[in-house]
């Protein structure tokens, strides 16, 4: 029983201290200025046009597409 009570006084507290730390490491990296900003907009922007391309062209070779 003396192992687990080790655990817990020692381990326990450790991972919430990592755990506290990474997410204020996380929440500090996250800040993004407008310049960042506006280019994830327009890498968001490509990517939406590309995926309305692809369905179009989806669309018409599935029309193509002789089914059984």
């Amino acid at each position: 029983m003396f192992p687990w009570i080790l655990f817990g006084l020692i381990a326990v507290p450790l991972v919430l201290i990592a755990f506290a730390a990474s997410r204020r490491r996380t929440a500090a990296g996250e800040q993004v200025d407008a310049e960042d900003q506006q280019e994830v907009e327009k890498e968001f922007a490509e990517a939406e046009a590309y995926e309305a391309k692809w369905r179009e062209q989806d669309k018409e070779r599935y029309r193509q597409e002789r089914l059984p």
